[in-house]
């Protein structure tokens, strides 16, 4: 049985990344520039992001400050107007909470996950959230989730992570923590063989959890 979870955030609570992407893509334009998703994916899993193509296509480091400025802009603007709810993850939570201590490990900003929380009840499940700016090397690197086990002062056998990525799962597994994937359109051509438990939506992480 676990005792605790930790939580990625996009794709796993709300439904953001495809809008993140599209926000990178709709800066990118600006310059003439055409975001290949495939290869954002492939980036994306290692740890990488946007600004590798726009370098590629000859994009200065003046002009991607400026891009990731604009490109933040747009993401936020789709925060905002865009349905970004996973059906089901509130009431999972709810069940959740009852057997198991909970928390959040992201790669978003803070300004982002604040948006995004602003009027939803995910985080009052939770008991604390680490956000980018909480650790110094981000997934796949193990730091983010050892920082969270600290938090908690939990046993890496006691805990179980959430993830949707293969990045986020590497940096599970360096940490040497059972991590389940859930089901996620975006990222669902990733390598996730060394996956714990494969999961279609969140609805069955109460028989994971609760397992002895």
């Amino acid at each position: 049985m676990k005792q605790f979870v930790l939580f990625d955030h996009d794709g796993v609570l709300v439904d953001t990344e495809a809008w993140y992407f599209k926000a990178g893509e709709r800066a990118l334009a600006e310059v003439g520039v055409a975001l290949d998703k495939d290869r954002y994916l492939r980036d994306m899993a290692q740890g990488l992001g946007t600004w590798v193509q726009a370098r590629e296509a000859g994009v200065d480091e003046a002009a991607i400050g400026r891009l990731r400025t604009l490109r933040d802009e747009h993401y936020q603007e789709y925060l905002r107007t865009e349905a970004i709810e996973i059906e089901g993850v509130v009431e999972t939570l709810a069940e959740l909470s009852e057997h198991v201590r909970m928390a959040i490990v992201t790669t978003a900003k803070r300004a982002d996950f604040d948006l995004i929380h602003e009027h939803r009840a995910i985080r009052g499940f939770m008991e604390f959230v680490l956000v980018r700016d909480d650790y110094e090397r981000s997934k796949p690197h193990p730091e983010p989730y050892l920082t969270g086990l600290r938090r908690f002062g939990a046993a890496k056998e006691a805990t179980l992570v959430v993830e949707d990525s293969s990045r986020g799962l590497r940096s599970a597994v360096a940490a040497g923590i059972d991590c389940a994937v859930v089901h996620n359109d975006f990222t669902r051509g990733q390598d996730f063989s060394q996956a714990a438990h494969r999961i279609a939506s969140l609805a069955e992480l109460q028989g994971i959890v609760l397992a002895r």
